[in-house]
């Protein structure tokens, strides 16, 4: 099985570089006690970065991979883009978390972040992305998972694939 190290479990498609997951937030203002009332908007996006747990606004930056989950990151650091959904546009900043790592260093930091309730209330969107690559078809695609979190309490989940066959770009190059 070493020679499958980097595949999923399909054992055909190799995970190209990490998984990451992002969050975009509300702002606290627009939350009562219990619940919060308005949708996301780019105008009401929380972008201050906070201690795990959502306490104590700070602006130092860390090295732990938890600690970070919890620190807005701008589009451009990202290297993100905007991103549409079924119910809003989404900016290309956030809260990120990047999935490196052994396994079960994976499941011990997402079980952190549950702890510390990465995803609450206040929670609009999570975009997680990843990128595979299939060297049987030559194919690389591009992985979106969306879930919208809504003001009445529900969740939209939506996924989209944008395969990427860079063979057929280099064969009419070459020509």
């Amino acid at each position: 099985m070493e020679h499958l190290r980097g595949f999923i479990n399909d054992t055909s498609n190799r995970l190209i570089g990490w998984a990451t997951m992002r969050q975009l937030r509300i702002k606290e203002k627009f939350c009562g006690k219990q619940r919060c009332l308005d949708d996301y908007n780019l105008l009401n996006e929380e972008k201050r970065s906070f201690q795990p747990g959502w306490f104590n606004q700070t602006t130092q930056k860390s090295r732990s991979i938890i600690h970070r989950s919890f620190e807005y990151q701008l589009s451009k650091e990202l290297d993100t883009y905007v991103y549409i959904g079924e119910h809003q546009t989404y900016s290309g900043g956030g809260y990120v978390y990047e999935f490196r790592g052994h396994l079960s260093e994976v499941r011990n930091n997402l079980s952190e972040l549950h702890r510390f309730g990465w995803i609450d209330n206040k929670t609009r969107a999570i975009i997680l992305e990843l990128t595979l690559y299939n060297p049987n078809v030559q194919l690389f695609t591009s992985v979106t998972f969306l879930s919208e979190f809504l003001s009445t309490g529900g969740i939209s989940p939506q996924s989209r694939f944008e395969p990427i066959n860079f063979y057929g770009i280099f064969l009419e190059i070459s020509n």
